[in-house]
């Protein structure tokens, strides 16, 4: 040890700062070594591999090299071929000796020399061990036959003249083209084509077996026929081509037996090579091949990457994208991981999507496949999740990684990304377009509750249509809806608009109300030119300017309609709707022919200031006058504008001082301080001065605080929201937010009840102790007593969502079928209760709500069969319940993202409707009921300027009812508990002439949407409903009629009478009140249906719910904003905004 310690040096006397900027020098060459590497690289024969081999571009000069001599040598066989004049005579020798000239001779040598040469060096560089392996190849056999008797000759000069078989090089050139073609794409870096190769071997084999035929053939008949090329060529392809015109056949044996052997090899070589070009075939049609450099430059293309694709999927894909007229002539490539399914492969045969769309089987990971689909120059990617998926968070990590990859490699590609999990999508922020489907799904399921069927107007307003569904139906309502549902939202610059240009410097509800008044379009906001935030309804202080772009509602864009003068627009005094006209107008022009509203603007001066609703005036001035509708002005009044203060909450006066008090106490407005993931927009909303214990949040358990184990114990006033849900997910945070936003007044807030499978974590707990009647109970839909509790009994509106463990299923459409049948449970249950529904597949709504006899159902079921066989896009929106906004699929937004493309504000606009965003000076959806005290207004277009004249709302659509009396078999027999009903043949003709002269006795201002004032209505539906229906064959008497139908109404009446026992029973056995279980209310029996942007002469009826964007409270409030003051965020800290989830 100490010998070692003794060998190391010590350290240097003195170390200067000269030797730490120049180095050691000295010590450097003391003992040091260089050291070569690869000196195995630089022997003679690894120098020669290298080039021979090893390096891409010299060995593609060798082989094409290799390649030029052996045709070089089959061009110089047939020269001497041409060149010799063989004597007459059938002796043998003329197989063995030919007459070759000394100069050719010389070439041939040459060549043989070079080969052989080659051919030697070549396989010594190759040689690996076995001298033997080296040998016995074809290729070396083939060149020791050929190029060895040239060699011999030149010692032996007797032998120049000896037949040496130089055709079969064709084989070496063949062998040598082969490999030329490997170096030639590893030389530019390209990847090799299988199927290239393959179909060049195939062609190659088949040149070689008919050059070697026609030269053998011509030189065994030497001693025959003395045939030449030619007539050996004509031989072999009329041979070959199974022909065999029989007029040039070989004569001598030998050739007959080289014929046959030539043959045998064709029928074993050309099979296999035919074969493996089959198989490459069919592997290339899984794959999908490559797409054009050449086609990706010169024409434009999306790329669409699907983990999975369903043929649903896809063709609400190609129906919503092809949609634009701007978008026919491009091309969608589709690159998908799994092979094409029968369905999908069937769809793209057709010439019209066959043309358009290429299938790549490949992964967005790989760079190789991305350059297949030539992302780099691709218009757009759109990256979807699969939610048919058991793990939806690996789904969305698939998503983030594909969204990654094709960042990377094309970062110059806009991105459309769709995420499942809201928590996942801060990942992706940096994509140009994000649709998070749980947050709209939630936030569009809590404005169903409070603004019903909004998830039917916003599927309907991104859905692209004509508005030509329906218009062949003798039914009103549907060709009004069909008309209707043909609206968007379209955009244009106010000073190229001719709907807008005139409105510049004006107030945005004066330009709002005036554009509806004369064009029929609504406008429902703008988005300043500096400025990237759009504003719904920014109110009547905002000045429009001329660089302004306006979003607006309309049947087409601007752009695409025609103009009429004024003086043709003119009609008759009383104004007639376009959609009662006996004529049908084209969809591009429809809106210049909507005429002009008359509108009474008596007393202009006169304006209400009583608050924002639309009741009559004083009962003095009924007497004086009739009612008036205030002007709309150009420039906004203060004092005009009834803005509802719910900042202050105005809407509770009626409430007691107390319980003022006590509400001013309990609640607080601000930005909720807790959120349960990364990237949700702050919402000011309603919230608590203290967030609740975790154990008061439980409903259906009692703590210290509280004694309440049922929803009918804590005594609420308003009735409940109950969301049944399988986990307390991150997005059903975008439920509770929305119905808890600052503009909702407080005594309008519904208690919300969270009905979950199993128990939320601390998390989600965190976030929603801070919101007003926020609970949970853990239970299942399944389970009746589980629902009692939770107070499904009372209930104003029952969500159920669709659950992710089942949204997946072996067979097609069957992940829907347990929510199906426990909704139609709840259905038969409590037939009262409104029950929102969502499911993973739009094709299962048919199921929602059903009724087995109801003729109507089925008359609907035809009519959605006819739309879907016209193409249109929206073949489900005549089924009840999704008219109705009672049912929903989250697939139907997928052509949010799609239309996203040409409508770059979509989303955001969305979002905004939703709530989902917040934008100052934006305004919000809601709505308002059309009573009985506001039917004087009449007319749609008379609302329209009543709103905007006082609370600066801006309406976009309205909610109708109507009874579906006489509809049913069912609801008739529910009716009529206790009597003996008639059918609905014998009801029309008993009442016929009574229902005429009542249509005849009606006044034309009626506005009553019970269907019996329009009796002439119902019986031309229920004609068209019994003939589309195809019903059976009546019975022969009127009163075997009437036994039957009273024998189905006590099986009914029993029925319900049995169902409405279980659930008292079951009620009781609980210890819950029984008071308020309606158990024969049934609301069923109506139809529903929403009617966007209709026109301006449009009758309101009782009920109507109306659809508004009202303006942003908080745009009105000084800039010091004292309503925030009491925001209770700044009080929380911002320590739990550190704990969110990631």
């Amino acid at each position: 040890m100490v010998d070692l310690e003794s060998e190391v040096p010590p350290l240097p006397p003195r170390y200067r700062f000269r030797d730490l900027l120049l180095g050691d020098q000295g010590w450097q060459n003391d003992d040091r070594v260089q050291v070569e590497f690869y000196m195995n690289e630089n022997t003679f024969k690894e120098r020669l591999k290298l080039f021979f081999i090893k390096n891409q571009r010299s060995s593609l000069r060798i082989r094409l090299f290799n390649f030029s001599l052996k045709l070089l040598s089959c061009l110089l066989y047939i020269i001497r071929v041409l060149l010799e004049n063989p004597s007459q005579g059938n002796e043998w020798s003329h197989i063995f000796w030919v007459n070759r000239s000394l100069p050719l001779w010389g070439l041939q040598v040459s060549v043989a020399l070079i080969s052989l040469f080659e051919t030697i060096l070549l396989g010594y560089l190759s040689y690996k061990g076995n001298i033997w392996e080296q040998i016995l190849r074809i290729p070396f056999i083939l060149e020791i036959i050929n190029a060895v008797p040239f060699i011999i000759s030149i010692f032996w000069p007797s032998l120049r003249n000896l037949f040496v078989p130089v055709f079969l090089n064709c084989w070496l050139a063949k062998h040598a083209l082969e490999n030329m073609i490997n170096d030639l794409h590893r030389a530019i870096q390209r990847t090799q084509s299988a199927m290239f190769n393959q179909v060049l071997i195939l062609i190659s084999t088949l040149l070689c077996l008919i050059f070697t035929c026609i030269c053998g053939i011509q030189h065994l008949e030497r001693i025959g026929k003395k045939l030449n090329l030619f007539d050996s060529l004509y031989f072999c392809i009329v041979t070959f081509s199974t022909v065999g015109f029989g007029d040039v056949t070989p004569e001598t044996w030998s050739s007959k037996l080289f014929v046959v052997a030539m043959i045998c090899v064709a029928l074993v070589v050309l099979p296999i090579q035919f074969e493996q070009l089959a198989y490459l075939w069919m592997e290339r049609q899984k794959s999908g091949g490559n797409y054009s450099r050449h086609r990706a430059q010169t024409e434009k293309h999306v790329v669409l990457c699907v983990s999975s694709l369903k043929i649903d999927l896809l063709m609400d894909f190609l129906n919503e994208f092809y949609a634009h007229p701007r978008l026919q002539d491009y091309y969608v490539v589709i690159l998908c991981p799994t092979e094409m399914d029968v369905q999908v492969r069937r769809v793209l045969q057709i010439p019209m999507w066959s043309q358009r769309v290429i299938y790549l089987q490949g992964s967005a990971l790989k760079d190789q496949d991305l350059l297949r689909a030539k992302m780099d120059d691709a218009e757009a990617c759109f990256i979807l999740s699969s939610r048919c998926e058991v793990d939806r968070t690996s789904s969305d990590h698939q998503t983030i990684l594909r969204a990654w990859a094709v960042k990377d490699f094309a970062p110059n590609c806009p991105l459309y990304v769709q995420i499942l999990k809201p928590e996942n999508k801060f990942h992706i922020k940096f994509a140009d377009h994000v649709v998070c489907e749980e947050e709209f799904k939630y936030a569009m399921l809590a404005l169903n509750c409070i603004c019903p069927a909004t998830s039917t107007l916003i599927t309907l307003l991104v859905h692209t249509s004509r508005g030509q569904e329906g218009q062949q139906s003798p039914e009103q309502w549907q060709k009004m809806y069909g008309r209707c549902s043909g609206n968007e939202v379209y955009h244009i610059v106010l000073e190229e608009s001719t709907f807008f240009a005139e409105y510049e410097g004006k107030s945005f509800t004066y330009a709002s109300f005036h554009a509806h008044k004369k064009f029929g379009v609504c406008l429902i906001g703008v988005r300043r030119e500096d400025n990237k935030n759009i504003l719904l309804n920014p109110g009547p202080r905002y000045i429009m300017n001329a660089t302004d772009i306006c979003f607006y509602i309309n049947i087409t864009k601007e752009e695409n309609s025609a103009f009429k003068n004024q003086d043709q627009q003119k009609r008759s005094n009383v104004p007639r709707s376009f959609y009662h006209g006996p004529s049908r107008l084209p969809v591009h022009s429809i809106i210049a022919s909507m005429g002009t509203v008359a509108i009474d603007l008596q007393d202009t001066s006169c304006r209400s200031t009583s608050g924002p609703t639309l009741s009559l005036p004083t009962e003095g001035s009924k007497e004086i006058r009739r009612p008036s509708i205030a002007p709309v002005l150009e420039v906004a009044d203060t004092s005009s504008i009834q803005t509802c203060d719910l900042l202050s909450d105005q809407s509770e006066d009626e409430t007691t001082p107390d319980e003022e008090m006590s509400a001013n106490l309990e609640y607080a407005k601000g930005y909720p301080p807790y959120s349960p993931y990364i990237g949700s927009s702050p919402t000011f909303c309603h919230l608590l001065h203290e967030k609740v214990p975790f154990c008061c949040l439980r409903l259906d358990k009692s703590c210290q605080h509280n004694y309440y184990e049922d929803a009918k114990a804590y005594g609420f006033k308003n009735k409940l929201i109950i969301v049944a849900a399988e986990t307390a997910g991150n997005g059903l945070y975008n439920f509770i937010v929305p119905l808890r936003a600052y503009y909702r007044p407080k005594k309008e807030l519904n208690p919300i009840v969270l009905l979950l499978d199993n128990p939320p974590d601390m998390h989600f707990l965190d976030a929603i102790c801070w919101f007003p009647m926020v609970y949970y109970m853990v239970g299942s839909i399944d389970n009746l007593d589980d629902l009692l509790r939770c107070g499904v009994t009372f209930a104003a509106n029952m969500v159920v969502v669709d659950k992710e463990s089942t949204m997946s299923a072996e067979e097609d459409y069957m992940a829907d079928a347990k929510t199906i049948v426990n909704v139609q449970t709840l259905f038969r249950l409590f037939s009262s209760l409104s029950i929102i529904t969502e499911l993973t597949h739009p094709a299962n709504m048919r199921f929602m709500q059903f009724r087995a006899k109801d003729c109507y159902s089925l008359a609907l079921s035809k009519l959605e069969k006819k739309e879907r066989e016209k193409g249109s896009n929206l073949a489900f929106m005549f089924r009840l319940p999704f008219a109705a906004g009672r049912v929903f699929s989250i697939s139907m937004l997928d052509t949010l993202l799609y239309q996203s493309f040409v409508k770059d504000y979509m989303i955001s606009i969305t979002r905004l409707l939703l709530g989902l965003d917040t934008t100052p000076g934006s305004g919000f959806l809601c709505s308002m009921k059309i009573t009985e005290d506001d039917l004087w207004i009449r007319t749609y277009a008379r609302l329209y300027q009543k709103l905007c004249s006082s609370t600066g709302d801006v309406p976009i659509g309205i909610y109708r009812t109507e009874s579906q009396k006489l509809a049913t078999s069912e609801s008739r027999e529910t009716a009529s508990q206790s009597q003996i009903s008639i059918s609905v043949e014998e009801w029309e003709d008993t009442k016929d002439s009574k229902e005429q002269s009542h249509h005849r006795s009606n006044h034309r201002n009626s506005t009553s949407s019970d269907q019996s004032d329009h009796p002439l209505l119902r019986r031309k539906s229920m004609q068209w409903a019994r003939r589309l229906s195809r019903k059976g064959p009546k019975h022969s008497g009127k009163t075997a009629e009437k036994i039957t139908q009273q024998r189905l109404n006590l099986y009914r009446r029993s029925e319900r009478q049995e169902l409405a026992e279980l659930v008292k029973n079951r009620m009781k056995h609980l210890g819950l009140s029984t008071v308020g279980y309606d158990e024969m209310n049934d609301h069923q029996s109506t139809l529903s249906y929403i009617l966007i942007n209709p026109s301006p002469d449009t009758r309101l009826e009782l009920n109507d719910v109306v659809y508004l964007i009202r303006p942003d409270p908080l745009a009105y409030l000084p800039n010091s904003e004292p309503s925030r003051k009491n925001s209770i965020c700044n009080a929380m800290g911002q320590d739990s905004r550190e704990e969110t989830q990631l």
